[in-house]
């Protein structure tokens, strides 16, 4: 007889599946999304209810129109969690523009190439179907805005703002065909 075989001590815990990166909006992934995007402003930024009521209300607003052959929607899933997002909305401005929205991973997958990945399929969606991109956020995010800097995005407007509930320089960065 093997050790261990009888005794049940040696049970070897199935490993987690790999996060992997999907191009589809599944039922729950933007939930996930505010909610980790929630979490991280809350505490590295002091954002309150305010910032969660707002997100939450521009989801449900994007999901009411949402549109595949126009809006497209990447996720990092790990099993059925939702770890990271990125949305193209191209339904809510100007024709020939879209929004990149909700751009957010979980603490865990920072720094691993995870956000780069996002950008790279979200901006090879978007060449050839927009004259340009535009995305909003704020000052202090620093590698956030190099990422979006070395996928050709350029700040075009800065001004302090309570948009996200605390006072911040408010920044819109835009990509340009």
């Amino acid at each position: 007889m093997g050790q261990g075989a009888a005794s049940g001590s040696s049970k070897v815990r199935p490993r987690p599946p790999a996060a992997r990166l999907v191009a589809e909006l599944r039922p729950g992934a933007l939930s996930a999304s505010a909610a980790l995007q929630t979490a991280y402003y809350a505490r590295e930024h002091s954002f309150d209810l305010h910032f969660e009521a707002g997100r939450l209300a521009d989801m449900a607003e994007f999901l009411a129109r949402y549109d595949p052959q126009r809006d497209g929607v990447w996720l990092i899933v790990q099993g059925d969690a939702v770890l990271g997002t990125l949305v193209i909305d191209a339904g809510g401005g100007t024709p020939g523009w879209a929004q990149l929205r909700w751009f957010i991973l979980a603490d865990a997958l920072r720094g691993q190439g995870w956000g780069r990945r996002l950008m790279q399929e979200a901006m090879a969606f978007c060449r050839p179907r927009f004259a340009g991109v535009y995305l909003t956020t704020f000052a202090g995010l620093d590698p956030a805005r190099h990422l979006y800097e070395a996928f050709g995005f350029r700040l075009t407007q800065e001004q302090r703002g309570t948009t996200w509930g605390p006072e911040l320089v408010e920044q819109r960065f835009e990509w340009r065909r």
